[in-house]
């Protein structure tokens, strides 16, 4: 029970995260729970007053004199209760304030973790666990600690006001009251410890519910769904897992229930026990009947406040074990990070890239996606990377973009390492198009800005960047344009082809001043025509940068100043195009394989 007591208390950095997003609102609750907490003592004493100015009015000669004196206390009370109505009101305004600017302090905070950890965390099943219990507890768990607290603090005052009177009858009712509430608190200590193992244990299955949820709901996946008559077995599965979650849920609550009854069942007997001892002392005329309803309604309320603070207290202890999925999540740290004293990223470059001896293996996989990998690109060069699917070419970009760092070898840009760059300032130079690119739900134009948010919005140069992409004409035909909305997810949105949104991809790529383009299958939705053009302009946007292209195409990589042919993450064959069809090798078979089919 202590060392549980002592978890519950330990909740400061909560505080502290509480008073830093809304230091204002804080202090201001604070104020009242002060106020809050001497009032019902305040009330006792009136009430105790009223009981006995009653009970000499009965027993008086002059009935209207007793009254009177009566009226007046019945008055005060009534004053009081009309000053705790207006600071209940005015706390649940500030607890509701606080709770909105700490909840979306909280979020942000999340938000920021979220995009400083490496692309390595989110590949792992682990991570995707702790970041959902995150989501879950951070936005309202902050909140609850201040809450518990203020609760603790404002009962604490209200008890101690209590305790002092009812002291002054009988000391053992300091007895009564802990005998009457400690059960109730082992109760709840013991379940807000199983009700955290129990969601710790089911937050895969919670996650693969929602998998499914998303599958059902989103529109990317609307349109398999119908033509394979997919909704029913989704639909199943859903019901399913969540069924299992319920389960298990509902068993904890009605284990809960069944103790909670039984503490309660000691709390009502310990009360009454009193109440009859009360009672007795009254008929005796050791009290009066001021004194017995005050003793009764104080250690009512004493009983009331003490359950009210062991209540929070069991609490904070839950808000402190759910909190540390949230700091577990918060205490991550980057692997990729910039070195205390970075060199500064060459702009431009002199000498280029050079891959030397480059081995990777993603996380939490056995095979290597690259092994050995030698590869140069110098400034100005257009080089091409082919080979099958799995072969290690995004491997590479993603290395090269410094999104993970090579296990064995090294990257080196003009002779420096990357891993001595800072790797936000070496990203700057690079402009990406990947083939699994992101389609933004927002304007044409932001879509495209969005590539190079470092500098401001100019119309004109979104304009270009769009034309060289060969996305102006269609876009000029949108209801609004370029500030058509994109997608269907919101109001007035216009859904584009998969075509269309390619080239939106190549236009945000386009805009970006950066000294390094790279295409992971540029073109892989376009038609011939639109290829066709969107090359052309290609070699125009590259010259006197560097370029990467991977493309199944052969009609694309051709282009290329250098081919590299990767397969089980090596590089198999290097050389221009006419070298390596010279050659006869792989590249000359995938070649002649491919243009067999247009002869």
């Amino acid at each position: 029970m202590r060392r549980k007591v002592h978890t519950a208390l330990r909740i400061d950095r909560a505080a502290r995260l509480a008073w830093r997003a809304a230091p204002g609102w804080t202090a201001l609750s604070v104020a009242l729970v002060a106020v809050q907490g001497v009032l019902p003592l305040a009330t006792l004493y009136l009430m105790k007053r009223i009981v006995d100015a009653v009970s000499a009015g009965i027993a008086a000669t002059d009935k209207a004199a007793g009254f009177q004196s009566a009226l007046a206390w019945i008055l005060a009370a009534g004053g009081l209760a009309v000053f705790a109505a207006m600071c209940r009101s005015l706390a649940e305004c500030v607890s509701e304030a606080q709770s909105f600017q700490v909840t979306d302090a909280v979020t942000g905070i999340l938000h920021e973790q979220s995009v400083a950890l490496d692309l390595a965390y989110y590949e792992d099943p682990a991570f995707h666990d702790t970041l959902h219990r995150a989501q879950q507890e951070s936005h309202t768990r902050p909140t609850r600690v201040i809450s518990n607290l203020v609760q603790v603090g404002q009962s604490s005052l209200s008890l101690l006001g209590i305790v002092g009177l009812l002291f002054a009858f009988s000391g053992w009712l300091g007895l009564v009251l802990c005998a009457a509430a400690l059960p109730g608190l082992a109760v709840r200590l013991a379940h807000s410890r199983r009700r955290f193992g129990l969601q710790e244990r089911q937050t895969e299955a919670e996650r693969r519910a929602w998998y499914y949820h998303v599958l059902m709901t989103d529109v990317r996946a609307a349109k398999e769904v119908r033509l394979f008559g997919l909704g029913a077995l989704f639909k199943g599965r859903y019901a399913e897992l969540r069924r299992d979650i319920r389960a298990g849920r509902q068993a904890l609550l009605r284990r809960r229930v069944l103790a909670d009854l039984a503490a309660q069942i000691v709390a009502v007997a310990a009360l009454f026990a009193a109440l009859a001892w009360f009672a007795l002392q009254a008929v005796r005329g050791a009290i009066t009947l001021g004194d017995l309803t005050a003793c009764y309604l104080g250690l009512q309320s004493g009983l009331g406040f003490l359950n009210g603070i062991l209540r929070s207290i069991a609490g904070l202890y839950e808000d402190n074990l759910f909190l540390s999925n949230f700091y577990r999540f918060l205490d991550l740290k980057p692997g990729l990070s910039a070195p205390a004293q970075p060199r500064p990223a060459p702009r431009p470059m002199q000498q280029g890239i050079l891959f030397q001896d480059v081995h990777f293996t993603y996380p939490g996989r056995q095979t290597p996606a690259l092994q050995g990998v030698d590869l140069s690109l110098a400034p100005g060069q257009v080089i091409a990377l082919v080979g099958e699917n799995g072969a290690g070419k995004t491997t590479l970009i993603k290395l090269l973009c410094r999104l993970y760092d090579p296990a064995q070898g090294a990257i080196t840009v003009d002779g420096a390492d990357l891993r001595e760059m800072d790797p936000a300032q070496w990203r700057r130079g690079i402009s990406v198009v990947f083939q699994d690119y992101m389609p933004y739900a927002l304007s044409v134009w932001e879509n495209i800005w969005l590539g190079h948010v470092d500098a401001p919005a100019d119309r004109e140069r979104i304009a270009r960047a769009a034309e060289h992409a060969g996305a102006d004409p269609f876009i000029r035909r949108l209801p609004q344009g370029y500030d058509t909305i994109l997608g269907r997810q919101f109001m007035t949105g216009q859904e584009l082809s998969i075509g269309e949104w390619q080239k939106v991809a190549l236009a945000r790529a386009f805009l970006r001043d950066a000294q390094i383009i790279i295409l992971d299958e540029p073109t892989s939705s376009l038609d011939a025509q639109a290829e066709a053009e969107v090359f052309r302009q290609f070699r125009q946007l590259v010259a006197g940068r560097s370029a990467i292209l991977i493309s199944h195409r052969f009609s694309t990589v051709r282009m290329a100043d250098r081919i590299y042919v990767l397969s089980g993450g090596r590089v198999t064959e290097a050389g221009s195009h006419a070298e390596l069809m010279q050659r006869r090798g792989e590249y000359a078979r995938l070649f002649e394989l491919q243009a067999g089919n247009y002869r």
